[in-house]
Formats: C-alpha cells, sequence, structure tokens
C-alpha cells in the first residue's frame, strides 16, 4: 500500500482503537462466497472458505548477486508482471498480491470445478517459469528456480489499515494464507517437487488432476511436477 504522511494524533489513536474493539462480535459474519471487498469498513469481517496460490523464487539472493542491477530488474519484472497477468486470469480470483519476489493470489472456489480451475492455474504457473526461462538462456541470463503452494481453507477477510487516510488493505487471518505460504516455502526444495498441494486441496481435485500428483514421503501434503500442456509444447519446441 502507497504511504502519504500525516501527523500522528495520540487522542485519535486511542478513539480509533476504542472504535475497533468495541464494535459488535456480529459484525463477523460467515459467508459461503468471498465478498466484494467493498462490503469492507473497519469495524466487520467475514468469514469464507478460499483457495490460495502462492509462487516464491528459489535463491532469489544468490541470484541477485551474480546479475548486474539493470539485468536483475529486467528477470524480476517479467517474472512479476506475468505471474500477475496469470493468475489473475481466472475469474474467480478475489485479491493479488506481490511481496518481494512472491506473488500470491486468493481465490472464490465454492465449487469443486472451482478448485480444480485454481489447479489448472499452478500448472500454467509452472509451464511460466519454463518459459521464461527458455528466454533467459537465450539472454545467456541464469534460470531461475521457483515453488509453488497450494491450499483451500477457512479464512477470516477483514479491511486493515488507518481508518480516514486512505491507507488500508484487505487482510486475511487464519490457516489458509499461513499453510500456503509454508507449502511454498517447502516447494522445490531439498528434492521436492516444485508445487506442494495441501491434503483438502488435494481431496477436492478430480481424478486427472489428482493423477498428476504424489504423497511427500516426509510431508504431510501432495507434490508434483506437472505443467500446462499447451504451454509446454513451446518449451519443448523453442527449448
Amino acid at each position: 500500500m502507497q504511504s502519504n504522511y500525516k501527523e500522528y494524533d495520540f487522542e485519535k489513536s486511542r478513539e480509533r482503537m476504542d472504535e475497533i474493539l468495541n464494535s459488535s462480535d456480529n459484525n463477523y459474519l460467515d459467508k459461503k462466497e468471498i465478498p466484494s471487498r467493498d462490503s469492507l469498513t473497519f469495524t466487520n469481517g467475514y468469514y469464507v472458505y478460499g483457495s490460495a496460490i502462492f509462487v516464491d523464487m528459489r535463491g532469489s539472493k544468490e541470484y541477485a548477486n551474480n546479475h548486474r542491477r539493470p539485468v536483475l530488474a529486467k528477470v524480476y519484472r517479467s517474472y512479476i508482471s506475468e505471474l500477475v497477468a496469470l493468475l489473475n486470469s481466472f475469474e474467480k480470483v478475489r485479491e493479488l498480491y506481490i511481496e518481494g519476489d512472491c506473488v500470491w493470489a486468493i481465490y472464490n472456489t465454492p465449487l469443486r470445478s472451482d478448485i480444480n480451475s485454481v489447479f489448472n492455474i499452478s500448472a500454467k504457473v509452472n509451464s511460466l517459469i519454463d518459459t521464461l526461462n527458455v528466454k533467459l538462456k537465450k539472454k545467456k541470463y541464469t534460470p531461475i528456480k521457483a515453488g509453488t503452494g497450494i491450499h483451500y481453507s477457512e479464512t477470516l477477510m477483514i479491511k486493515a489499515g488507518y481508518s480516514g487516510s486512505g491507507i488500508n488493505e484487505v487482510t486475511w487471518i487464519g490457516t489458509l494464507v499461513n499453510e500456503t505460504a509454508d507449502l511454498c516455502s517447502k516447494a522445490n526444495k531439498n528434492g521436492r517437487s516444485r508445487s506442494l498441494v495441501s491434503n483438502v486441496f488435494y481431496n477436492n481435485l478430480d481424478k486427472h488432476n489428482q493423477s498428476l500428483l504424489t504423497k511427500c514421503y516426509n510431508l504431510d501434503c501432495y507434490e508434483g511436477d506437472y505443467v500446462n500442456v499447451k504451454m509446454n509444447e513451446w518449451v519443448e519446441k523453442n527449448g
């Protein structure tokens, strides 16, 4: 979120705390689907179920040390811009975030077909990284590595920030974001596949998509190196 300087007022700060802490517990409702962010205020929230994808680079510090800053800027810009474009390409997407070299998205997935669509997006993520690496090799730049985590769970959706300043963001509290981020942090490391999928997400996939995954030998999840077939044809032809 972008900042905009405003002098801190301790008295107003205490008033804002009281307004939030004294708000009714009944303002936090269970919803079957993720509502629009426009329905959020600084005193309400929603318990919702949804899916998340986290994508994060591996070895980014070492990568930064091995390239000149202009090259690094171009690689990161290509990586982030196309991940955002891809994660944003499913109509059930609700929020997108960029944190350093991690890009992640929250999806409204009330139906199993929606969860399978999110899985298909994750396959395209793997193919996107492969596509970018083809182009990086042709420029004689070092290929990148990334890990992906995918999960389905309940989360608390709230509006957090500085009331009256215009500085605010939708914040997700609970297992959805935490566990997806944890899966992502372990993907494509220590011999694991580049995509890690939670058990509950796996259980909602169709038989074909389940067949692309195997049970992790040392983690309570599933893993796979699956790709998008059509995108992979370009990679194999041009790699």
